[in-house]
């Protein structure tokens, strides 16, 4: 596990960015960061198996940056994301979404190929 440096934030600059973040994601980002006690780096995104159609997307805070975490800085914020879920994620923005009844986090990822019924997980 290894800190932020800068030359690594220049390469990923010049690659096409994995995820975008809405103002609506970055926004709710921001606010869960400065509620938690613990200081972090920002979230971490990743993929995992799991649901109805193989696979689903994981959150979690990032405390510290896995040796090939890709490193985004979108709308303020910082995002990991894990390296075994780059090539699955490439070209995702990720959103939050408030409803009555149902709030959360929804990522648009145009390498799925099956998203399941309840929405909650994907094949690629």
């Amino acid at each position: 596990m290894s800190a932020i440096n800068s030359s690594q934030l220049q390469i990923n600059e010049a690659r096409k960015q994995v995820i975008t973040i809405s103002s609506r994601a970055a926004k709710r980002i921001k606010e869960l960061l400065a509620k938690r006690e613990k200081q972090s780096l920002g979230i971490k995104v990743g993929i995992k198996t799991g649901g109805c159609s193989g696979y689903s997307y994981y959150i979690e805070y990032a405390d510290v940056k896995g040796d090939f975490d890709e490193v985004i800085i979108d709308k303020g914020v910082t995002v990991l994301v894990d390296q075994k879920a780059i090539l699955y994620l490439v070209g995702t923005t990720m959103d939050y979404i408030e409803g009555k009844f149902n709030s959360g986090f929804e990522f648009s990822n145009p390498n799925e190929k099956h998203r399941c019924g309840c929405g909650k997980s994907a094949n690629f």
